[in-house]
């Protein structure tokens, strides 16, 4: 596939429906200056909503409407997307998407099924209600469309001028690393971060495919899949992609040292790329120019409801 032509192609559909999110030079996050990106500003307080515009604007959206399974994010995206295009939505997540993310949800008047176990579980529930219903599916993370509208937050990044020599990034199903590697095609070092309770890129990476692994930590709701997108697993080897993991305990030292530092609220998912950087879990080179992206903002709970 011609990645960067269809990152383009994404870019110039989503125009005017996703914020171009800031980004800020700091020394007070590590023991140099970095760059880092404040997607935790983006609509419904993730990445997500690139891919879901991306996706809902390239094709002929049937009449039965969308529908989703999502930790919380994804789902709130293509909620949000279809209530801005004139769609129906139906999404399907798990019950540890926690009350923060079923209530964003809500409020975009998506009709919302919140089902036991993981996400694996409402993945199965969405698929099931795809059939029946003829809605389509908008995967959150191993799609074409998906990936192209992710990876246009690495084109805009780099337009804003990203200088850095090598970026860290969460990861959970691996659409948003996957969209950073289709448009950059090597010219940056990427670092793909994982929870420790939740590595899915680097199962895959070890075994030599997409395997299933256990999912839980406090980043489980967003970062939670149980197998790597078969996307992000091609792009991800052929590339020599390195992943690291983190523990919760970094992860929510690297929520707190955002928070005390910029006065950021991030969810545990948008911390963890910061995480590996403050725990060692990555060590730069002595000149290495280090950038970190802060994907998601939907804290649980709520501070302000």
């Amino acid at each position: 596939m011609e990645w960067r032509r269809e990152i383009e192609a994404a870019a110039s559909r989503i125009a005017g429906h996703v914020v171009r999110t800031p980004v800020i030079e700091t020394g007070a996050l590590w023991s140099r200056p970095i760059a880092v990106k404040l997607e935790q500003m983006q609509h419904t307080g993730s990445f997500k909503a690139r891919g879901a515009f991306n996706t809902l604007s390239a094709v002929e959206v049937p009449k039965a409407g969308v529908v989703a399974a999502s930790g919380g994010n994804h789902g709130a995206a293509v909620a949000y997307a279809a209530q801005r295009l004139g769609h129906a939505a139906r999404i399907f997540v798990p019950e540890m998407a926690g009350p923060s993310k079923i209530g964003l949800i809500e409020r975009t008047g998506a009709d919302l099924t919140v089902v036991p176990g993981e996400y694996a579980d409402a993945l199965a529930r969405a698929e099931a209600y795809r059939t029946q219903t003829g809605a389509m599916s908008v995967h959150a993370y191993d799609a074409p469309l998906t990936v192209a509208g992710q990876g246009t937050l690495m084109r805009e990044w780099e337009a804003q001028g990203l200088s850095a020599d090598t970026v860290l990034i969460a990861v959970g199903g691996g659409g948003l690393i996957a969209g950073a590697m289709a448009w950059l095609q090597g010219a940056k070092r990427i670092i793909a971060v994982e929870p420790a309770s939740c590595n899915a890129l680097g199962a895959a990476l070890r075994e030599g495919g997409p395997t299933d692994v256990p999912v839980s930590g406090v980043a489980a709701n967003a970062l939670g899949a149980r197998r790597i997108g078969e996307i992000c697993y091609g792009l991800a080897e052929a590339q020599g992609i390195l992943s690291v993991t983190v523990s919760d305990e970094a992860i929510t030292e690297a929520q707190t040292a955002l928070w005390q530092a910029h006065r950021l609220l991030v969810e545990p998912a948008g911390a963890c790329a910061l995480a590996a950087l403050r725990s060692g879990a990555f060590v730069p080179a002595e000149n290495e120019r280090v950038a970190v992206l802060l994907c998601g903002g939907n804290i649980s709970p709520d501070p302000l409801g």
